[in-house]
């Protein structure tokens, strides 16, 4: 008897990983879903009603423990699916955040990440086999005043699924795809404590039309795909825009009490 396909999806309680995790289910995909939050549980409870099967995992995916956990968890299964999703987000100035505050940033979104892809690539790579879906952000185009690690974390994740598409493309069976939203309507915006701002209080993207467009690209194999026509737009005006501009405009949209002013 063949075993079904298997998926793992990071940060899938809510939003963009909740809507692709659902996606995935129903394309048939068991599922091994994780968050940092006991959220994953009901959420698994809803994955099921497409007859997969779900195992669920609360871990924090900022540590290499947290990682190997998740890996664990997977009992040696092979991989066929990646969704690297689980991001933090943080405003406010730089100077003044806790050093705490602004390194779990950095460890989940970057470090963390990598030493997922790095642990799940390799044997996909081996077998000339598998899809991996990175969420990345238009943000990592624009220097992100009064969310600059943030920002600079995603320029980090953005570049970095370039070089390594290009290091491993000699492995044709294996896809890497980066999804790179824009604001979009997910719990982001409070858990950053950016709710006052312009950008934190606007209307934003649907989290299942995001997923969506991720979801698509990922199977036919697309190497990125920005996720709505103007955040297309932004995106495309962010590499001829000089930085100093760049960053003004950023600071209208994420500086604390900005969402008051409009």
């Amino acid at each position: 008897m063949l075993l079904a396909k298997f998926a793992i999806i990071t940060g899938a309680s809510t939003g963009i990983g909740f809507e692709l995790a659902h996606l995935a289910a129903q394309d048939d995909y068991d599922l091994l879903v994780v968050a940092n939050e006991s959220l994953i549980d009901a959420a698994a409870t809803d994955f099921r009603r497409h007859g997969v099967n779900v195992q669920s995992l609360e871990a924090d995916l900022s540590t290499l423990e947290g990682v190997d956990r998740l890996l664990d968890a997977a009992g040696g299964r092979q991989i066929d699916l990646l969704c690297a999703n689980a991001g933090k987000g943080l405003g406010h100035g730089f100077l003044e955040q806790e050093v705490a505050e602004w390194r779990r940033v950095i460890d989940t979104n970057i470090t963390g990440t990598l030493y997922l892809l790095q642990k799940v690539l390799k044997p996909m790579v081996a077998r000339d086999d598998g899809k991996v879906l990175i969420t990345g952000s238009i943000a990592g185009f624009i220097p992100g005043s009064f969310q600059a690690v943030y920002n600079g974390s995603k320029a980090f994740i953005d570049s970095f699924a370039d070089a390594i598409r290009n290091e491993i493309k000699e492995a044709k069976g294996v896809t890497v795809t980066t999804l790179m939203p824009g604001p979009t309507e997910t719990e982001f915006f409070d858990r950053a404590q950016m709710l006052d701002t312009s950008v934190g209080s606007q209307k934003k993207d649907d989290a299942l039309r995001v997923a969506k467009d991720g979801w698509d690209a990922l199977l036919a194999g697309k190497a990125h795909i920005v996720s709505g026509w103007k955040n297309k737009l932004q995106a495309a005006a962010a590499h001829v825009t000089p930085a100093a501009v760049l960053a003004e405009q950023h600071r209208a949209m994420a500086e604390p009490g900005s969402g008051e002013k409009q």
